[in-house]
């Protein structure tokens, strides 16, 4: 097996400091102790939304797009999830009592795996520019049929996805950097996993202490 490429600290983008320019908002979902999820928190209560740089580049071009031309603002819910956080996600008593939604398929990664370790997953909802969430079928986080991008929704809702769809489309397409939209989750994109997979997952120890998202 090919050894892993290894992710600089400096090639990671604090989403938090782009928020105006952008028109987009963050609600860092697991830094909260409501998360629909896990019911508790995971992450520190200072803790930063942080994006490697291709996928950030897209979300700028992205929720500037859709906010100019639908009057719609991107609500980004969470980005890079180290493997210690992935690690505390396990450890909470909801997984721990549906010890099911690790069996295939899948509801959650094991640390290490996927997108999210390497910064190269982004969970996105929209809202109105009153701040409102639009309807997107289920809530994010909420693991059902209908939060499958093609479940059959009533056209509004599917009108819902085609805008936070298309806008990050049209980002990745002018960038010219390829872009999964996952099919289980209405909210996730991520790179292919053949790019990730040439990076190895991060974990809080590499980062410097301000980057970092769980006490360890």
């Amino acid at each position: 097996m090919k050894s892993q490429r290894i992710i600089r600290h400096q090639d990671l983008i604090c989403m938090d400091e782009h928020t105006s320019e952008c028109n987009y908002r963050i609600d860092l979902a697991y830094a909260r102790d409501d998360n629909l999820l896990f019911g508790e928190r995971i992450y520190k209560e200072d803790a930063k939304l942080w994006l490697y740089k291709d996928l950030a580049k897209i979300v700028f071009i992205a929720a500037r797009q859709c906010f100019e031309k639908y009057g719609m603002r991107f609500v980004l819910y969470d980005g890079l999830r180290t493997i210690d956080a992935q690690s505390a996600m396990m450890q909470t008593k909801r997984v721990i009592d549906n010890p099911h939604w690790l069996e295939e398929p899948r509801m959650l990664s094991p640390a290490g795996a996927g997108g999210h370790p390497r910064g190269m997953a982004i969970d996105i909802g929209l809202e109105d520019s009153n701040g409102k969430l639009l309807d997107m079928g289920s809530a994010f986080d909420c693991f059902s049929e209908q939060s499958h991008r093609e479940y059959p929704h009533p056209t509004k809702i599917m009108d819902n996805r085609s805008i936070l769809n298309e806008s990050m489309i049209y980002a990745a397409k002018y960038l010219n950097i390829a872009l999964v939209l996952l099919p289980q989750e209405w909210w996730d994109f991520r790179l292919p996993r053949d790019i990730y997979e040439q990076y190895a997952p991060l974990s809080d120890s590499e980062l410097p202490q301000h980057m970092r998202l769980v006490d360890i």
